[in-house]
């Protein structure tokens, strides 16, 4: 179609997003039983949704026919208490990425640059491909962040820089101190998005507690979500923290109604839900035992992760991580392959409950036999 050729060549170039496969789409492929099927892909939260929150959004139902609050008003009240955070400083989206997008779409352009680790979150160097800047992806140390080479790598046209911490798909972690000292190096002109996306994932010594940096970092932005430990996914909400005025210009270009009815309820709802993002910690730290100690006794090689999710190391002369992930997914485990990220020889696998992580334990080990 000759009109596609009036859009940019960098917008033309991008090459789409790939999300984990849904469980009804392996269903529909390889006739398998729903019931059998777990998704280890996505990095969901394995209790399902706070029942307060689903609750919320049932009761939200009755006003489905009616616009959603643009402003937010509600959410961004409990969230100003809970965080200590004014409610100027907040910016709802839907999703995480969706503040993410804001704040690309407002510091990057043709001729800024962006910078990233080389194994950080796909969506990085999509967003910047798509406002036509230059990304640098910095060489990982140890699949995480090396965030001195980052700050080197910063130039006169260097705009933002964006930090997973947890990071995905890897699991890694930067110290508090890393950050903090990183943050005071780096030039005042260059905005710094954290994603904090598994921060709830984190026990209380490894947690950053980069909120209190705001007041003296106003080239800070904070990214966080409802789809992990608040078990929100599906209804997209996210939210970033950042100085009044950047948050001002991020609402200017915002959607006027990005986050839903459903969503606002249900968030709202889960902020009060302690004991649930309580449990979804707990579950998460025996869960990631489980796995660890189970891949140890499969001589299988991983990253150590800090998230909800682990990365395996699968290679040899006749066994491959694709192959491993096709002959999963005739085992009904859907995980997810890394070879977008560069990692050809890693899949990702989220950390379920225990008879899931236990099935895709046995599972993996058929593979490696019926493979080798």
């Amino acid at each position: 179609m000759k009109l596609c050729e009036l859009a940019p060549e960098y917008i033309r170039a991008i090459q789409p997003y790939r999300p984990g496969k849904p469980i009804s789409e392996l269903v529909r492929e390889l006739s398998l039983n729903k019931d059998e099927v777990i998704k280890l892909a996505s990095n969901e939260n394995p209790l399902g949704t706070s029942p307060m929150a689903k609750e919320a959004m049932i009761r939200a139902l009755s006003e489905a026919s009616r616009y959603p609050d643009g402003s937010g008003f509600e959410l961004k009240g409990a969230l100003s208490e809970y965080l200590g955070v004014p409610t100027e400083q907040i910016v709802l989206g839907n999703g995480s990425n969706d503040v993410l997008e804001l704040a690309a779409r407002i510091f990057l352009r043709p001729g800024a640059s962006a910078i990233y680790s080389q194994y950080a979150f796909a969506i990085y160097p999509l967003l910047v491909q798509a406002v036509g800047a230059t990304g640098i992806s910095v060489t990982a140390r140890n699949f995480g962040h090396d965030l001195a080479a980052m700050l080197d790598a910063t130039t006169a046209d260097t705009r933002v820089v964006f930090i997973a911490n947890p990071n995905n798909p890897t699991g890694t972690l930067c110290e508090g101190r890393d950050l903090l000292r990183f943050m005071e190096r780096i030039s005042p002109d260059i905005l710094v998005i954290l994603d904090e996306a598994y921060d709830e994932y984190l026990p209380e010594a490894n947690k950053a507690h980069s909120i209190a940096w705001l007041k003296d970092f106003p080239n800070l932005v904070i990214t966080r979500t409802f789809s992990k430990a608040y078990g929100l996914a599906s209804v997209r909400v996210g939210f970033a923290l950042a100085h009044p005025d950047i948050a001002n210009l991020m609402n200017r270009i915002r959607q006027p109604f990005n986050v839903n009815s459903i969503g606002q309820a249900g968030a709202l709802a889960a902020l009060q839900d302690v004991e649930f993002v309580k449990q979804a910690y707990t579950t998460n730290r025996s869960g990631m035992l489980q796995m660890t100690n189970g891949l140890r006794q499969l001589g299988v090689e991983f990253i150590p992760s800090y998230a909800n999710f682990v990365s395996i190391y699968i290679n040899g002369e006749s066994v491959n991580a694709l192959k491993v992930y096709k002959d999963l997914l005739h085992q009904g485990v859907i995980v997810r392959p890394l070879s977008n990220y560069g990692m050809n020889h890693h899949l990702r696998v989220t950390i379920g409950l225990e008879a899931e992580n236990y099935k895709f334990l046995v599972s993996l080990e058929q593979s490696l036999k019926e493979i080798a």
